[in-house]
């Protein structure tokens, strides 16, 4: 799962139940989870990044 929030990039490990800090990532200030959110194959990409999406999805 990579999480992009503005410029900022996380990157979470799959493995078992979302721990907090995954949850918190997230969602946006408004408690709603950030968009665009997109599964392709088995990565999940949350928040827009255009560096990540160029690099992930071609």
């Amino acid at each position: 799962m990579i999480v992009a929030k503005g410029k900022k990039v996380s990157e979470f490990k799959p493995g078992g139940k979302a721990g907090a800090d995954v949850v918190d990532a997230m969602l946006g200030p408004t408690g709603n989870l950030r968009a665009p959110t997109i599964r392709s194959g088995k990565t999940v990409l949350v928040g827009f990044n255009e560096d990540v999406f160029a690099e992930k999805l071609g």
